[in-house]
């Protein structure tokens, strides 16, 4: 039977380097979740805590709502799969995936070649061995290579007998290490579809690591964006990336990344660059950071009452789109717009306006922490604005 996973405060040092800073989590059972974050910001060590590799300084590990840190991990009921898949070249596919059932049910002595020709209990465990990783491979659809070894396998098939051995055991827990990272760009999307709807299929409680956050948005139920050691958001992809709580989540969720400019907030009106923008913020003045994503501007005529003007630099062809970089004006910063490449935005470089809509903006303050609405005054005669109309609300 599948069981949710809680993490609580849990923390780690590695000599004087905090790794994980109090992270909190509950995943629900049957859940898949992904962990996603920059290298080095403490994912694989947390799925270590998890399995009982590492132990924790702080905090505590519930699979199933018990305690389990007190376990060994042999004793917790979690299958892992590592970057490397860590089969034995020696050993056929067959045998790779029996491993963890033979050595958890087998002594040392019933391991031995001879000892099923003299025991029929023997016989009757590793029958029962040898049904379970007949299932599990063609959960994988690996039946017709359980005889080969590893050397003769591809990238993809060394990764099925890795979840295959995982799987034989029918654990509660599924942890995933990285596991698509040594497979070529047409596997891993591939790849991707075969776990998600295997692990649709038996409904464990999954939690997989990676610094892919393609891999993370479009695999994971819900998304644990790690930086620094911390869960700074956990939501799903959707909220991640139309409501980051963080610039950190903002700057490192989204292909390409989300356009950050200065700004400041005035009498309470938003500023960007130094020009007002019409918008009311009911937030304290003082500098503030805002964010737009690049398929939320358009290119226009500088004079067509564009928010910002620059220069384009560059233009990328990439096929379904084109990413236009541009310059802006009076600016130490530069700015991609994603782009059709059948629109008339494909201009040749030079001058250019900019224009975006005031509900795409996202509002940081000078921490980092995401700012409430910023909204247009009431509509009247005697109002000001040297900016087009926006749309009633921006962003939360």
């Amino acid at each position: 039977m599948t069981s949710g996973l809680e993490l609580s405060g849990l923390t780690k040092t590695f000599a004087t380097t905090p790794v994980l800073r109090g992270v909190n989590l509950a995943v629900k059972p049957g859940e898949f979740v992904a962990v996603v974050g920059p290298s080095g910001c403490g994912k694989s060590t947390l799925l270590r805590v998890i399995a009982g590799l590492e132990e924790q300084d702080a905090g505590r590990v519930a699979i199933g709502g018990i305690s389990v840190d007190a376990l060994a991990s042999k004793a917790r009921d979690v299958a892992m799969v590592f970057q490397s898949y860590a089969l034995y070249p020696h050993m056929t596919v067959a045998q790779n995936i029996a491993l963890p059932l033979v050595m958890r049910d087998l002594t040392r002595v019933e391991r031995l070649p001879f000892a099923r020709r003299l025991s029929r209990t023997v016989a009757t465990k590793r029958a029962r061995i040898a049904a379970a990783v007949a299932r599990a491979a063609a959960q994988v659809d690996l039946t017709s290579l359980l005889d080969r070894r590893p050397g003769q396998l591809s990238g993809g098939q060394r990764q099925r007998v890795a979840l295959a051995r995982a799987l034989v055991r029918q654990p509660r827990l599924f942890l995933l290490d990285e596991p698509l990272s040594n497979l070529d760009a047409a596997l891993r999307a591939s790849t991707r579809t075969e776990i998600v709807e295997l692990q649709r299929r038996l409904g464990v409680t999954t939690v997989y690591v990676t610094h892919d956050q393609t891999e993370a948005m479009t695999m994971a139920d819900r998304i644990a964006v790690m930086i620094g050691g911390e869960i700074v958001q956990f939501a799903t992809a959707r909220e991640v990336y139309d409501r980051p709580v963080d610039i950190r989540v903002a700057e490192f969720i989204g292909i390409p990344r989300m356009n950050l400019l200065a700004g400041e907030i005035a009498s309470g009106e938003l500023h960007i660059a130094g020009r007002p923008t019409g918008l009311n913020a009911d937030v304290a003045d003082g500098a503030v950071r805002v964010g737009v994503r690049p398929e939320h501007l358009k290119l226009c005529p500088v004079q067509a009452g564009a928010d910002l003007v620059g220069t384009i630099r560059h233009v990328e062809f990439l096929g379904a789109e084109m990413l236009i970089h541009v310059a802006p004006r009076n600016m130490d910063a530069s700015i991609v717009v994603r782009a059709s490449p059948d629109s008339e935005d494909r201009r040749p470089r030079g001058d250019v306006g900019l224009s975006f809509s005031a509900e795409t903006l996202h509002i940081f303050d000078a921490a980092g922490r995401r700012l409430g609405a910023a909204s247009l005054p009431p509509a009247t005669d005697t109002v000001p604005n040297t900016m087009p109309k926006r749309h009633a609300e921006a962003a939360r």
